[in-house]
């Protein structure tokens, strides 16, 4: 989910940020500190989204650098458990499949690809052995998140699920849709 967070904090802004002005300083030094920084209560910040208030500066001695009481708001990605995804599958292994859900990859174990028995090809391609369906690199699936992991902070886990009804391969689930809407014109 996707999050515009307010944060109240101090800032440093570096003495080579002072040619500008007290904004576009704090500005520049919120983004070096903030952007693609990850944690469990903020999630992925992707960015500044603006600067609200700055308080008076505070330059320490031995620092050189002002200190500014700051506040502003981010964007932040934060995956959820339970939350419904998009994304396109970026690479397929034995154990499974990688999907690119934006600022973040999650896993898909190939038990959770779908409700079938399903096989690892050379070419990169997990094959349902009764239901023929096939998920390959490039495709584009929607997901559940049922599980986010942040024990190692620069690298989360998200677990993710296919099986389930109107999940996996977009052109599963058109498919389905047809095979639904056909069956209740009979």
């Amino acid at each position: 989910m996707y999050y515009k967070i307010k944060v109240k904090g101090h800032v440093r802004v570096d003495p080579r940020l002072f040619a500008g002005s007290n904004e576009e300083s704090v500005r520049a030094s919120l983004k070096e500190r903030f952007e693609g920084y990850i944690s469990k209560e903020l999630g992925v910040v992707l960015g500044i989204a603006s600067v609200n208030k700055i308080g008076e500066g505070v330059i320490i001695s031995g620092d050189g650098a002002a200190y500014y009481d700051t506040e502003f708001s981010i964007l932040s990605f934060k995956p959820e458990v339970g939350e419904v995804v998009l994304g396109k599958i970026s690479d397929i292994t034995d154990f499974g499949a990688f999907i690119n859900i934006g600022p973040m990859d999650g896993m898909i174990h190939v038990s959770q690809t779908m409700d079938d028995f399903v096989s690892f090809a050379k070419s990169n391609v997990l094959t349902g052995k009764e239901s023929k369906r096939n998920l390959k690199v490039s495709d584009l699936c929607r997901a559940r998140i049922i599980a986010v992991s942040y024990k190692d902070v620069s690298s989360p886990k998200i677990g993710l699920t296919m099986r389930q009804h109107r999940l996996g391969a977009l052109s599963w689930v058109d498919e389905e849709l047809k095979k639904e809407k056909k069956g209740k014109k009979e």
